[in-house]
């Protein structure tokens, strides 16, 4: 058994189910089960529907377009679809006469458009002879806390996929499982969401669960790559990587799954392959537990854009024990999350997205520090093994420095598989292009 994970881009419109449907038909013998993503932009249609509905007007034209034309074109006719549009317009009038929209409502209200998709993927494979059957994922057992839009899953999923794909899993139900990605419920039966990366956690959580061959999530390129194609012409696949570099990877700015999602495959040991959806033949890049063989130097290089540099200082601080702590509790108390860090005695640097509003963090930091904001910085990180880090740091700043790039804070992770540096943002995509030419020359 496999799980495959597609997401919204893969099933956009009736052209791309085509293909989809066509991959997951090449992989029938490998007793697929199936994770979708909702399709395209729907996520944002029916948020935008939502706050016509808080402002008093019901509308779900783009939402029911989308399905109804795609069904359309795919020649197919899906009841359930009409169920589900009938529905929504019920919970967004119900929104309209209470002009609000609470997290639980957001989260009932996002989850139409994973059970839309699975519906219309299941209803066009079963029309073209492949035996399919759709699944909410409260249907195979996906039960979740009631921290809605940010939910996480229930250690008894353990238990409760196993049983609830287990006609699947011997053989007797021929059908094949297409499940809603990201969404769940909780004890009560109301609907939740995962968060960020919920459809990848949906994947792993299911591989995991069955203790699948293999998880699949099908992107746009021929796996993980030594960096964005996109930046460099000249990168290429990466054929291995380990979780925690796959980790590293998706924090500083790689598309791959999502942190959280690795850890039920960890759990488990099941290996995560990513495939490219337009080159089916291409093996993609393996994600699991440890090397299997030659561990590279290095194996990646990624960028992260629009980052603040706060420098904190503070002499008062000098030799006081818990200043490190208060700082930290700054962060957390403004809910505020740190990329890279750099420490000594009585100053600390650290890097935090700029989009965040920094303006009351910088008022509590300014009682007890000196404290400084730098925005337009960039950070890259090369993902490497560290056991190697001065080989790697002196072929990097030779470059750097013979190319005039000046590096202005310098982090090696804990983890021991990356060295990130902070630079301009204005000349990230040079820097990523320098670092590679050196590196993987």
């Amino acid at each position: 058994m496999i799980v495959m994970k597609f997401g919204g881009s893969s099933v956009a419109n009736a052209d791309r189910i085509r293909h989809v449907a066509s991959i997951i038909k090449a992989y029938e013998k490998e007793r697929p089960v199936v994770v979708l993503s909702a399709m395209g932009d729907t996520t944002d249609h029916l948020l935008e529907a939502a706050d016509l509905a808080v402002k008093g007007t019901v509308d779900i034209h783009k939402v029911e377009q989308l399905h109804r034309d795609t069904a359309r074109e795919l020649g197919i006719t899906v009841p359930a679809i009409d169920e589900l549009l009938s529905e929504l317009k019920t919970l967004l009038t119900g929104i309209s006469m209470l002009k609000e929209l609470t997290r639980r409502t957001r989260d009932y209200l996002v989850s139409f458009g994973e059970r839309m998709s699975v519906r219309i993927m299941a209803s066009y494979l079963s029309s073209g002879g492949t035996a399919a059957r759709f699944y909410d994922a409260w249907d195979i057992g996906m039960v979740s806390d009631s921290n809605y839009m940010s939910a996480e899953l229930l250690d008894e999923v353990w238990e409760n996929i196993p049983k609830a794909l287990s006609s699947y899993a011997e053989g007797s139900q021929k059908e094949i499982p297409i499940v809603t990605g990201f969404i769940a419920k909780d004890k009560k039966g109301i609907i939740t969401t995962l968060g960020r990366g919920g459809s990848d956690l949906s994947a792993t959580m299911i591989g995991a669960a069955m203790h699948a061959k293999e998880i699949q999530t099908w992107k746009d390129v021929d796996g993980i790559m030594t960096t964005n194609p996109q930046i460099v012409k000249e990168a290429r696949p990466v054929p291995e990587v380990t979780y925690e570099e796959a980790q590293e990877l998706a924090m500083f700015g790689a598309q791959v799954l999502h942190p959280r999602s690795m850890i039920p495959c960890r759990k488990t040991g099941t290996p995560v392959r990513v495939k490219n959806s337009y080159n089916i033949e291409s093996p993609g890049s393996l994600i699991v537990e440890s090397h299997t063989g030659v561990r590279p130097p290095v194996t990646s290089i990624t960028t992260v854009k629009d980052v603040t540099l706060i420098d904190i200082q503070s002499s008062r601080m000098l030799g006081a024990s818990g200043f490190l702590a208060h700082i930290f509790n700054q962060f957390l108390k403004w809910e505020i999350s740190i990329d890279v860090i750099a420490t000594s005695e009585v100053s600390v640097s650290l890097t935090v997205n700029t989009k965040k509003d920094l303006t009351g963090l910088m008022e509590d930091l300014a009682r007890v520090a000196e404290v400084h904001a730098k925005k337009n910085k960039a950070i890259v990180t090369i993902i490497c093994d560290a056991s190697h880090s001065s080989h790697i740091l002196e072929q990097a700043f030779a470059a750097l420095s013979k190319n005039g790039i000046n590096v202005q804070m310098i982090s090696q992770g804990a983890s021991k598989v990356n060295i990130s540096m902070l630079v301009e943002s204005s000349e990230a995509e040079k820097v990523v292009r320098i670092l590679h030419e050196a590196l993987f020359a």
